[in-house]
C-alpha cells in the first residue's frame, strides 16, 4: 500500500465538491475518488449531504469541502498542471476554462472559481 499524502490540499465549495470532481475527472485521465464523508443530525448542512469528498488527480490526492456560500477561491491560491507538450497545455486550458474564465500569462479560473 501506497504511504498516504502527508499534505493535502483542501478545496472549500458552497454545494458543488461532488460536481467539480465530475468535471475534473471528465478532463484528466486518471481520477480516483477515495473517500466521502456526509453531514450528520448536528450539521450544517443537510443530513446526508457530502461534507467532504477525498479524490486525488494523477497521484495527486485533494479534499473538497462542502463548506457553504462564507468563502470563495481567490488568486492567493492556484494549482499548477505540468505538461508535456504544447498541444496538452492548449487542451486543458480549453476544457479547465470552460464556463469560467481566462485570464494572462496561463492563468485562469474554472466554472468553480478554481
Amino acid at each position: 500500500m501506497a504511504p498516504k499524502q502527508k499534505i493535502v490540499t483542501c478545496l472549500w465549495f458552497d454545494n458543488q465538491a461532488e460536481e467539480a470532481v465530475r468535471h475534473y475527472a471528465s478532463i484528466f485521465k486518471d481520477v480516483k475518488t477515495l473517500a466521502v464523508t456526509h453531514y450528520g443530525d448536528s450539521g450544517p448542512g443537510k443530513p446526508g449531504t457530502v461534507l467532504t469528498i477525498t479524490f486525488a488527480i494523477d497521484g495527486q490526492e485533494l479534499m473538497g469541502l462542502n463548506g457553504g456560500p462564507a468563502f470563495k477561491f481567490n488568486e492567493a491560491m492556484s494549482l499548477v498542471v505540468n505538461c508535456e507538450t504544447q498541444a496538452e497545455v492548449d487542451e486543458l486550458w480549453e476544457k479547465l476554462s470552460g464556463g469560467g474564465s481566462k485570464g494572462q500569462c496561463g492563468w485562469l479560473k474554472d466554472k468553480f472559481g478554481v
